[in-house]
């Protein structure tokens, strides 16, 4: 009988499992099929990110595939790394993993996008871990108060971060009736008021003529040039493009809504290279082994291309986006029509736009020009009046 050994090690920074065994065709092909597997070239070894119901469920799938597991150690801690700081909490008890399991099934049973499964769930197995031995039924509002203080502190969340991890925790005690935690002493801070970075057209121009990657480019373009999310981009498909009428059929994006949008016909031409050089099969953007594109490949292209423009805004795809709604009000398109292609459920959402246009701002003349002004012609010299 083969045997395959599991072993702990961290990997970009994040604790993963690594799954190792004797070269065999039959063993590796067998391993890929498990959802959640991964490559790294660094350690080759195949890995899983670990948590203690992938950690299960791999197990099972190795032993009904009729594979022996020679090893299964496991760390008494469990390595985080944030901005560069360790953080270690013991794992999941059995009693805390079986729960931590039916939460994740409870938000699919919600419907919920697989974003915000991923999301909700990391806090409360952060939440789960660090309520050490305490069984459930006794955690309550204090413990969940300690849990935030301890994140917001040491991991340095920002405003969003902790009100989606309170949310998540809200969405647990609603799970979990049996425990303690009162619903109304669970705190959401309020949101931030930050107008969202917009770049100039004259800094979109650099950004795309200093992106020599073909592929690297048409993300780029595509995510200014139809205000699509990180997101949506990865999951269009081919038959989403419908150059004839100009439009691009968004499926399932945010709040699982489809819409419709614009393909600029300037992007044509570049479309065209792009498909012809690298042949993408179903999706519009592909892996180079096949699938989805990885937004941490995105983001990570989109710096480098931010610092080769001389750019200094912090620039992320989020920033090509608002920067499309930006310019499309300053074009004077109603805002009716903008909030329709992004998809926005609320006007409210669409307005912040109104606070970072310069089209009306540009008209609105300082007072203080207004005094040197009349000033100015108050004084019959011919001489311009300054303050420099």
């Amino acid at each position: 009988m083969i045997s395959i050994t599991l072993e702990p090690f961290t990997h970009n920074s994040k604790s993963c499992i690594a799954i190792k065994f004797p070269y065999n065709f039959e063993v590796k092909e067998y391993i890929k099929k498990f959802n959640g597997v991964y490559w790294t070239k660094t350690h080759r070894t195949f890995y899983i990110y670990f948590d203690e119901v992938r950690l299960e469920d791999i197990k099972n799938y190795i032993k009904k595939g009729g594979f022996q597991i020679l090893n299964d150690t496991r760390k008494n801690k469990i390595p985080r790394f944030s901005k560069g700081i360790k953080i270690e909490l013991k794992p999941l008890n059995p009693e805390k993993t079986k729960v931590y399991r039916h939460f994740l099934e409870f938000l699919k049973g919600k419907r919920f996008s697989k974003s915000t499964i991923t999301s909700y769930g990391s806090f409360i197995l952060e939440f789960l871990r660090f309520t050490g031995e305490k069984p459930v039924n006794e955690l309550n509002e204090n413990d969940v108060r300690y849990y935030i203080e301890w994140a917001v502190s040491k991991l340095n969340y920002a405003i969003s971060t902790h009100r989606q991890m309170v949310s998540g925790l809200t969405h647990f005690a609603y799970f979990y009736p049996a425990c303690s935690i009162n619903l109304e002493k669970i705190h959401m801070p309020k949101k931030d008021k930050k107008l969202p970075t917009v770049l100039s057209i004259e800094e979109i121009f650099s950004l795309l003529q200093l992106t020599k990657n073909i592929k690297h480019r048409v993300v780029i373009a595509m995510l200014y040039g139809s205000g699509l999310r990180i997101g949506e981009l990865i999951n269009l498909q081919l038959s989403d493009f419908d150059f004839k009428r100009k439009q691009l059929h968004v499926k399932n994006g945010k709040g699982r809504k489809d819409r419709y949008t614009t393909i600029a016909e300037s992007l044509f031409p570049l479309l065209k290279n792009y498909h012809n050089t690298y042949k993408p099969k179903v999706f519009f953007i592909e892996n180079p082994k096949g699938g989805k594109y990885s937004p941490e490949s995105i983001r990570a292209f989109l710096r480098k291309s931010t610092k080769a423009a001389g750019i200094t805004k912090t620039v992320s795809p989020h920033t090509l986006r608002h920067s499309y709604a930006t310019h499309m009000l300053e074009q004077g398109i109603d805002i009716r029509y903008i909030q329709e292609l992004l998809g926005h459920s609320r006007p409210e959402t669409t307005m912040l736009y109104t606070h970072v246009t310069r089209k009306d701002l540009q008209e609105i003349k300082s007072p203080l020009d207004n005094a040197i002004k009349k000033l100015s012609l108050r004084d019959n010299s011919n001489k311009k009046l300054t303050i420099s």
